[in-house]
């Protein structure tokens, strides 16, 4: 059977086909948000969820969630978006995995970093299997700050609290990092109001980031208004790729335009 394809594959457009990480303090809204992704289940590792009604899977160990990614991948479930709150917390039943496995107190004890790398490929190992199905997938973390040096000085930068080594592998698996956070502004009479905010820009002071390149930033921490502008940005992204797409295929085509 022939592996390489005929035909390009079409720009995704709907948000159960995108990876999504959103961080910010703590109660702002991180959890709410997720719930209102397209039919979601929550991978659940901390209690965040119960002030909701949703569909969760309560997870204190490794083993039950890679049982809990089985049945996602079997795919006899209504479910179009897995939602991992938090992905913090997994690292830790991963790390508690490993060590239990070799029977160690910390990772530490094994030689040569060896007990970091075998927690850090059992989890990117089943992170990737988890992205690669054909699902929605959002990892919630919470927000932290660090000192950043450069060689013209230092400046803070608040970034996910996720384990700050492994960091850059996680967030380059997102195609959308959302930032939540509070906006003051003042008000008709000059009174002070804050506003809870997602941020998709990056910039030197918090990550963010949109595949599409067209959300707005900021807008308002609030669902219907963040999926109506995502099907926009979505749209209009893959009407530009799709254009792009059939002028390099007629350039190709065209005797003239290759002389």
């Amino acid at each position: 059977m022939a592996l390489l394809p005929t035909e390009p594959t079409p720009p995704k457009t709907d948000m159960s086909a995108f990876n999504f990480i959103i961080y910010g303090p703590p109660k702002i809204g991180k959890t709410t948000l997720a719930s209102h992704f397209p039919d979601a289940v929550f991978l659940a590792t901390e209690d965040g969820q119960n002030a909701l009604e949703c569909f969760r899977v309560g997870l204190d160990s490794w083993p039950r969630f890679l049982d809990a990614c089985g049945e996602l991948m079997a795919g006899k479930h209504p479910f179009n978006t897995v939602v991992v709150d938090t992905v913090d917390n997994l690292w830790g039943l991963c790390q508690r995995f490993i060590c239990e496995k070799r029977g160690i107190e910390h990772e530490s004890e094994l030689p040569y970093g060896l007990g970091s790398e075998l927690i850090r490929a059992e989890f990117f190992r089943a992170l990737t299997k988890l992205s690669m199905l054909p699902y929605g997938l959002v990892f919630i973390s919470h927000a932290v700050t660090r000192e950043i040096t450069t060689r013209t000085g230092k400046y803070d930068r608040v970034i996910p609290s996720f384990k700050e080594r492994e960091q850059g592998r996680l967030l380059g698996m997102a195609d959308f990092i959302l930032y939540c956070n509070l906006v003051v502004v003042p008000d008709g009479d000059g009174t002070p109001q804050a506003h809870r905010v997602i941020r998709t820009k990056t910039s030197e002071t918090y990550v963010a980031g949109d595949r599409t390149g067209r959300l707005p930033d900021p807008m308002p921490l609030d669902f219907n208004t963040f999926q109506a502008e995502f099907d926009k940005a979505a749209a209009a992204h893959a009407g530009s790729r799709q254009a792009q797409s059939k002028a390099a295929a007629k350039a190709t085509n065209n005797p003239k335009d290759k002389n």
